[in-house]
């Protein structure tokens, strides 16, 4: 099964909650790009069974779509021992939602494997369980997030029609931002690190009337500028360079260029700027889910 990234085009933190989350808007889409999820199910104990084909990724508890896994067989019981198989692309530490996106391919390939129709209310709740940007990844396009991120709206039909199949080019440097440190960062500095609500909602109304030029903002911008200068400092040169949209998605450190001109140019400009080291793929918004409906007839689903 695909297991796709996501950017967030626009991401606004709006305030912190009491119970230590923090209020967001956010448009986010997949892209058609990421990890590959393959799951079996044998008649030895009952027991997950994790690999990857990366190094230092952790195979228990520690790991998203083994506690997925887990979370699924505690609400709807089932016999035999699972294996989990991840063949990880996306860099982790960089915003593009690789570890939700693993969880929400681990639900939606034990719904096939098992013949399971729960609906979309429990799904999206199953999924909200395991984090905020799991069940962003069960939705059919892009998605305007609410909350701390667990509460998703289906964006009008023109706007995902206008999304659909943009080029992209995703970059990331060699470094990685922990999350909760992003928002440790983020709290520090409130209220001025915080987006007034009147200007998230702004964004949204802009990006819906014209998705052709509506701005790219993130919260976590100034950041990840002061952990990593050399991230503003190339999003500022590609800008004035070649007009480029891009931006950091999520809490970074990876960042896209939507609508980025033919290569060579932005890639070189990058590993001027980054070095080797740099990661880079070009890609495209939209990635259709799995279908789904009616039990599996193999052991196994890829």
């Amino acid at each position: 099964m695909a297991s796709p990234a996501k950017l967030n085009l626009f991401l606004a933190v709006t305030g912190r909650r009491a119970d230590g989350y923090h209020e967001l808007v956010s448009l986010v889409s997949t892209v058609a790009w990421g990890d590959t999820v393959e799951l079996a199910l044998d008649d030895g104990p009952d027991e997950i069974v994790l690999s990857c084909t990366s190094a230092g990724v952790p195979a228990g508890p520690a790991n998203l779509a083994w506690r997925a896994a887990a979370l699924y067989r505690e609400e709807r019981p089932f016999s035999g021992r699972l294996r989990i198989g991840l063949e990880k692309r996306i860099p982790a530490g960089a915003g593009l939602g690789g570890g939700s996106s693993n969880a929400a391919a681990v639900l939606w390939g034990l719904e096939r494997l098992l013949g399971d129709t729960p609906g979309e209310e429990v799904r999206r709740a199953r999924a909200a369980r395991l984090g905020s940007d799991v069940p962003l990844f069960l939705a059919p396009g892009p998605v305007l997030m609410r909350g701390r991120g667990e509460k998703t709206e289906t964006v009008p039909p023109k706007l995902a029609a206008a999304l659909k199949g943009r080029p992209v080019l995703i970059f990331k440097p060699g470094v990685e931002i922990a999350t909760a440190r992003a928002y440790q960062a983020l709290a520090a500095g409130a209220p001025e690190s915080h987006t007034p609500e009147s200007a998230a909602e702004d964004l949204w109304r802009r990006w819906v009337a014209a998705p052709g030029s509506a701005p790219l903002a993130n919260s976590f911008s100034a950041v990840a500028a002061a952990k990593f200068p050399a991230i503003a400092l190339l999003l500022e040169r590609l800008r004035k360079t070649f007009g480029a949209r891009c931006q950091l998605s999520g809490s970074g450190s990876a960042c896209f260029w939507l609508d980025p001109p033919a290569p060579p140019g932005p890639e070189a400009a990058i590993r001027e700027a980054w070095g080797p080291e740099a990661f880079l793929v070009r890609t495209h918004l939209g990635h259709p889910r799995p279908n789904l409906g009616g039990s599996c007839d193999a052991q196994t689903v890829a």
